[in-house]
């Protein structure tokens, strides 16, 4: 089945009635992924085929994995369906209750005695479609960041014991940030960018992954927190958590789906911050940066860190 079938409600009645299962698919539910992928058609097919439309795979149900992904029109034929909008799935949200906080908030009537979003889930709701008009859209594919809560760009670069690097140096950084491919990369590995931003600050390497690694988190965690991304060219988003000096989590997919541990806090993010992994790290650690620039630079100031072994520091 390609990606179009799953759109295309002839198709897949055939294939049902050539014998095809309605429960299984490729290791996982046909329903879960007509949900993202399919149309409202499709969905309904299945729906009124499955022995339960609010089968759980991997900790959300079909109608789960719609209002994450913004299909709101497969999400109500889901609910017309029987599906229920109100389950409490991972960390404790439903799908009704987590619509509230995105671009169709009225796609469930709230019944009486259902709670709605609290005033704090509400503000981190707002304040996510503010920072993700601020950043906008631009290519961060290769960038590392370290996005940290409460200190300064001075403090960060403190407790890194860098070096400011000096106007005329070399190599040029404002000329590595037009073309950073035309530089060894190794020779650009100790340079990060520091900017201050509401918040907290922001190191950043738009060509690599120095700010995400272990040893740069640990010594900007010291009494706050800290989230790394790299943005890896093979294998996609990698985030981590470091909290006052120790690395909290590793290999995390900020932007991605939230995973069936996922906190109520961390599902809701994921859901604000869906699919743009950048304005994901910024809130995850409280920065509320006004545009791009702290993340793509030009930043506040260039440093060199110090000759260490960031790995296994």
């Amino acid at each position: 089945m390609g990606w179009d079938g799953w759109k295309d409600v002839e198709e897949v009645r055939r294939r049902l009635a050539a014998g095809a299962d309605p429960e299984q698919w490729s290791g996982g539910r046909p329903l879960h992924r007509a949900a993202v992928f399919g149309s409202p058609e499709v969905v309904a097919e299945l729906a009124r085929r499955v022995a339960d439309v609010d089968a759980v795979e991997y900790g959300g149900t079909a109608l789960w994995e719609a209002v994450m992904t913004d299909r709101p029109d497969n999400a109500r034929a889901l609910v017309e369906a029987g599906a229920d909008p109100w389950r409490r799935l991972i960390g404790g949200w439903s799908p009704g209750r987590l619509a509230l906080a995105g671009p169709t908030p009225d796609l469930f009537p709230l019944p009486e005695g259902e709670p709605g979003l609290s005033d704090a889930e509400r503000a981190i709701a707002e304040e996510g479609g503010r920072l993700r008009a601020a950043l906008g859209t631009f290519h961060h594919e290769g960038t590392g960041l370290a996005c940290v809560a409460g200190i300064d760009a001075d403090e960060a670069i403190r407790r890194l014991e860098a070096t400011p690097v000096p106007d005329g140096a070399e190599p040029d950084l404002t000329n590595v940030l037009r073309d950073p491919f035309a530089y060894d990369f190794e020779e650009l590995v100790p340079y990060v960018g520091v900017t201050t931003v509401p918040g907290g600050c922001v190191v950043t390497q738009p060509w690599g992954y120095a700010p995400s690694t272990p040893g740069v988190h640990i010594l900007l965690s010291a009494g706050t927190v800290s989230y790394g991304l790299y943005a890896n060219a093979k294998s996609g988003n990698q985030g981590s958590v470091a909290r006052d000096g120790v690395i909290e989590g590793w290999d995390l997919s900020p932007g991605g789906a939230p995973g069936p541990e996922s906190t109520s806090e961390e599902v809701l993010l994921s859901y604000v911050h869906r699919y743009n992994a950048v304005s994901y790290s910024c809130a995850y650690a409280g920065l509320r940066p006004a545009d791009a620039r702290a993340v793509v630079g030009p930043p506040d100031v260039w440093v060199k860190l110090p000759r260490r072994d960031y790995w296994s520091y």
